[in-house]
């Protein structure tokens, strides 16, 4: 005889159905399921009938890590590796300030700036509960929409007042902050901004965040500046945030993951004000986030080393210009940047971004519906150029066919 112990209710036939009895989060009851697992389980279904699925949809690089970095990951384990310390290796900080100073022209102390992190998504995740202050009048958590949806998921289980601003493609995609409704800066805590951005390819231009950053010294929010597609750009080299004159209240997220296609490592940093650094690390020690030693190993590897990048850049560059190419063709438009792994592609006329997704998954292509990715993407589907070279030529034969 089975006992359902309280957690289980009716007997269908020999299957019992279970419920929960533990009180959940209200913010997680109402989370909605993340869109990319949405994604999969359409993919999923598909190849269970034995269908073709060329998966333009998740932004999971699948280019080969390089050699090199491989070689130290494995010349960093040993027969015991003890737990990493929050901090991280000196050698990582120095090697992330040094790849700093190249690229961007930025000299920071990797003692005081720098915070190795595991990626950036758990750092985006948890970053608002160390500078959101609900009872002391900042319970407000600003980001942007079409978007990545980790910074206001993370801002809602902190408990805070989460605040979309719409990217609009008559403001070049960026946020229009002269709408900014009365009061928002004074409650804000934290304001994210994504540049290049996800999904939609858009550069801020440096100008544009220092306005941003005289707006978080004025009312004394919390600028976070999200650049994990720093690295994929196809026209002029993207700026950072960190490069302001002044970083006071500034910080900027970044990760291994695009820049040298290594996601499933999960390294990163976040740089910056030195100030909300030490916050990080009195923080981050509580949940034991730090990559491993030896993935900290493979990463000094990886941020001193351009020639895997450079390589990395133009193999998205050949399947971006080949879908370009024959979406072009067939009358659609792209709206998106000059920058990032995505096409952000407006829909034709008299068709919802959902609908056209789902046309084209019909025919074994999975694009992301913008409306995935919050309303404002309405009318645009994403592509991920993550497929093979040889996959995106078979998706754009497709396309030739269906478009």
């Amino acid at each position: 005889m089975r006992r359902c112990g309280g957690s289980c209710s009716a007997r269908t036939s020999d299957a019992i159905v279970y419920r929960p009895v533990v009180p959940l989060s209200p913010v997680l009851r109402a989370t909605a399921t993340y869109p990319f697992v949405r994604l999969n389980e359409a993919a999923a279904a598909r190849r269970a009938r034995g269908l073709e699925v060329i998966d333009l949809g998740m932004g999971d690089p699948r280019e080969p890590t390089d050699a090199a970095i491989l070689q130290a990951l494995r010349d960093g384990l040993r027969d015991r590796m003890g737990y990493p310390a929050a901090v991280g290796l000196p050698e990582l900080r120095k090697a992330v300030a040094r790849w700093v100073e190249r690229r961007f022209g930025v000299l920071l102390d990797p003692g005081a700036q720098i915070v190795p992190t595991l990626g950036s998504k758990e750092a985006i995740f948890s970053f608002a509960q160390v500078v959101l202050d609900v009872t002391g009048g900042r319970d407000t958590v600003v980001v942007t929409e079409p978007g990545y949806p980790v910074p206001g998921r993370g801002a809602a289980f902190a408990g805070a007042r989460v605040v979309e601003l719409p990217l609009h493609e008559e403001h070049g995609f960026l946020p229009a902050l002269d709408d900014v409704p009365d009061g928002l800066w004074e409650r804000a805590a934290l304001v994210w901004v994504n540049s290049p951005n996800n999904p939609t390819g858009t550069v801020a231009p440096l100008a544009s965040l220092e306005r941003l950053a005289s707006l978080a010294r004025e009312h004394d929010f919390v600028l976070a500046s999200d650049e994990a597609y720093s690295e994929l750009w196809f026209d002029e080299p993207p700026p950072s945030a960190l490069q302001l004159d002044d970083l006071t209240n500034v910080v900027a997220f970044n990760t291994l993951s695009k820049r040298s296609s290594m996601t499933g490592f999960r390294s990163g940093f976040v740089a910056g004000d030195a100030g909300l650094v030490a916050a990080l690390k009195q923080f981050r020690p509580n949940l034991g986030t730090a990559p491993q030693e030896f993935v900290q190993r493979a990463s000094v590897v990886a941020w001193g080393d351009e020639e895997h990048v450079v390589h990395l850049r133009e193999t998205y560059r050949g399947k971006r210009d080949l879908l370009l190419d024959v979406l072009g063709r067939k009358g659609l438009r792209n709206a998106g940047g000059p920058a990032t792994m995505y096409l952000w592609i407006a829909v034709p006329d008299g068709e919802t971004s959902e609908g056209h997704a789902a046309r084209l998954l019909d025919a074994g292509v999975l694009v992301t519906p913008g409306r995935f990715l919050g309303p404002s993407g309405e009318g645009y589907v994403r592509y991920a150029l993550v497929p093979t070279e040889q996959e995106c030529v078979r998706a754009a034969t497709i396309l030739e066919e269906v478009l």
